[in-house]
């Protein structure tokens, strides 16, 4: 019903006045108190509601939305019920519009079409997707067109002219402009350039109304963000006051605080027969509507998709830091003196790394002579040292005098602390809570080397809460900060860039190979599978080299029969999550699961996307090694080869030994042994009285072994 959100933005001009637009997620802070919270907003004078649709990992959003969204999840608010309460809302006498505010990856998984016609049926307006592309956007607006409903566009101080232009072209009833880089939350100020801001977006989208947004709360800012606008966003303080109110108040609460923000001002309210008339036209006038060509074709030296997967998948806010960074990404792999520099670095790495036979492993298997490319041998005792330092070297490029990075197993922070202690720059690094704890030698090596390390308390407190805080400060702070990710997940330019990266790993293991063995090829690669750097480094020199079997090891946890595993390639299903569209661990809501690994660094419910278009063709199988087999791995390596293997890599090594054990003696296979274990010595400690006798392994740890 487009229809009545032009209308609504007509009529406030017409008075002479600024639209009110209100936010609520849907279920918060309970799902009985939704339909009251919505009547306050329409008896207190509100003109639009946002509806949030819960999602699991709201990257944009600030801690009020971001706990709203937890909560109403735990309240078991799905995408249907949350249509229940629009339906709901519209038989109890609710007759201003309501958009649907949200996240892609629920609605990819309803199914768009079918989703956005059960939303018309259940009586919205339209809807606001945080994180949906504008090739993606051109594609959903002719599903919501369709319906008579409005697909509002997002766009922020960084969007380009190319893209405003596009947007405007996409937005029929209203756009919303994000007033400041970052993420939702109260402001105590309104951003001083939003005058220069509006006029620049104006250019393009004429006189389509303009609502601004992103930490208004206060009847001053109300009437500053309103000079310059025709509707006003408020959204994470009318959370918080609901969610402080007493229940049985919060209705008094909603309508109280938007009378004030209003100073008394209220407009008619359409009676349900005027709605449902509204509704009539809405759909009628969406058949006489011109369609609009499905083309959107932003210049990428690389591409930005592995066939399906791929893509940028993010907040608009975020699409200046991808842009900068997949410049400067495309300058320096351009740049001789870039791999130059790069390559001086090898020394300070150790590279090349070795490649060796594992005899008494292979002797083990009884098959396949096994290989071991070891970049445990690195500088700081992984492979991760190879990205961190070039990404480093990068965020020299542009300028940036501060670094970020996310970890789960702190390998990551510990190379990029590293990096930057290397070349003067300070580190912050983002680690879930849980890993914090369990990889605490790591956490102190980050200190020592000069980095601050955030603790993430948000959600499982892993890998994936510590991603979606670092992408929250990147975008909140991009003109000093560069975001060092670790692993080849995220949107485009991340899996090409640290793809890139890692490659030395292959490139070296073909080379050392060949030369040891008449100019051949190996028969198998083995490596494991988190988010992909240490498996997409070392796979992708291999990848046309058909006759080469590539195989990752994911981790399975308890098992993938139970609901305790990271095996994402393995058991998961297409779709969008952290920026990239790919396979993830969701349920049947597309709520992103929580996962479970023995192992920090495999503890994530994502995998790189070319990772994933490798599994769709066919070209690299994916394997799940669970916890204890894990440990077996461990074992094996330490006792047979004298070797202790990150846990990460011990998952590889477990799926090495059962496939060279179906393998002929004169064939080769090559684990690629991406970390040492000294970080992980703990964490066996803990978990060998558990696991140890599945695997026939009677060792504890001794605090004083001499008693």
């Amino acid at each position: 019903m487009s229809e009545l959100l032009r209308q609504t933005f007509a009529q406030a001009k017409k008075e002479g006045r600024n639209a009110l637009v209100t936010f609520m997620t849907a279920g918060y802070p309970t799902v009985e108190d939704t339909i009251p919270i919505l009547k306050g907003f329409q008896d207190g004078g509100v003109d639009v509601i946002e509806l949030g649709m819960p999602f699991s990992d709201p990257i944009a959003d600030g801690p009020t939305i971001q706990v709203s969204n937890s909560v109403a999840l735990e309240n078991g608010v799905t995408l249907k019920q949350t249509l229940d309460l629009v339906r709901q809302a519209r038989a109890e006498g609710i007759t201003i519009p309501i958009i649907l505010m949200g996240y892609y990856n629920p609605l990819l998984n309803y199914g768009e079409e079918k989703f956005i016609k059960d939303a018309a049926e259940a009586g919205t307006n339209g809807f606001i997707i945080v994180d949906l592309p504008p090739e993606e956007a051109l594609k959903i607006r002719g599903y919501v067109r369709e319906n008579g409903l409005s697909l509002v566009p997002l766009v922020a101080p960084s969007t380009t002219d190319e893209r405003l232009e596009l947007l405007s072209h996409i937005a029929d009833s209203f756009v919303y402009v994000v007033s400041r880089m970052g993420t939702t939350g109260v402001q105590t100020s309104v951003s001083n350039d939003l005058g220069e801001l509006v006029a620049r977006v104006r250019k393009y989208t004429k006189d389509i109304p303009l609502a601004v947004g992103f930490g208004v709360s206060t009847r001053e800012h109300f009437e500053t963000v309103g000079s310059s606008s025709d509707g006003v966003v408020i959204g994470s303080k009318i959370v918080t006051l609901c969610a402080e109110a007493p229940t049985g108040k919060r209705y008094d609460t909603a309508k109280t605080y938007v009378e004030g923000i209003l100073n008394g001002v209220k407009h008619k309210i359409l009676t349900k027969d005027e709605f449902n008339s509204l509704h009539e036209k809405s759909i009628n006038n969406a058949k006489a509507l011109n369609d609009i060509a499905n083309e959107f074709d932003e210049k990428h030296k690389f591409s930005d998709r592995f066939g399906e997967f791929g893509g940028q998948y993010v907040p608009e806010a975020l699409h200046a830091c991808l842009r900068e960074l997949e410049q400067g990404f495309e300058e320096a792999s351009a740049d001789p003196k870039f791999w130059e520099d790069f390559k001086s670095l090898y020394s300070y790495i150790g590279r090349p790394s070795s490649l060796h036979r594992a005899e008494r492993l292979s002797e083990y298997c009884g098959g396949a002579q096994i290989w071991l490319k070891r970049e445990d041998l690195n500088h700081t005792g992984s492979h991760k040292i190879n990205n961190a330092l070039a990404q480093v070297l990068l965020a020299k490029r542009l300028g940036k005098t501060n670094v970020i990075a996310e970890t789960g197993a702190g390998q990551h922070g510990v190379a990029t602390a590293t990096a930057c202690a290397k070349f003067g720059l300070s580190c912050t690094v983002y680690m879930g809570a849980e890993d914090v704890r369990r990889q605490a030698l790591n956490v102190f090596r980050m200190r020592i080397l000069g980095a601050k390390v955030i603790a993430v308390t948000n959600g499982t407190k892993t890998l994936r809460d510590a991603t979606s805080e670092a992408f929250r400060s990147w975008v909140t702070n991009l003109e000093t900060t560069y975001y060092v990710v670790g692993s080849a997940i995220g949107p485009h330019p991340y899996p090409t860039l640290v793809r890139t990266f890692q490659s030395v790993i292959g490139k070296e293991t073909k080379e050392q190979f060949a030369s040891m063995n008449n100019g051949k090829l190996p028969d198998a690669i083995v490596a494991c599978v988190g988010g992909g750097s240490n498996s997409t480094g070392m796979f992708s020199p291999f990848e046309h080299d058909t006759s080469v079997k590539l195989l990752g090891v994911e981790a399975g946890g308890d098992g993938i029969d139970t609901e305790f595993h990271s095996a994402t390639l393995t058991a998961g299903r297409p779709g969008v999550f952290h920026g990239v569209k790919t396979y993830v661990l969701q349920d049947s809501d597309g709520q992103v699961h929580d996962t479970h690994s023995v192992s920090a660094g495999l503890d994530y419910p994502g995998v790189g996307p070319e990772l994933a278009y490798w599994k769709s063709t066919g070209r690299a199988e994916f394997v799940a090694a669970t916890d204890a087999q894990a440990l077996e791995g461990f074992k094996l390596l330490s006792q047979l080869e004298g070797i202790i293997p990150a846990l990460e890599s011990s998952h590889a090594v477990y799926g090495a030994v059962q496939l060279a054990k179906t393998m002929k003696p004169d064939q080769h296979l090559i684990i690629n042994i991406s970390g040492r274990g000294d970080k992980d010595v703990q964490s066996v400690a803990e978990v060998l009285p558990k696991l140890g006798p599945k695997i026939g392994w009677d060792l504890r740890f001794e605090a004083d072994p001499s008693v």
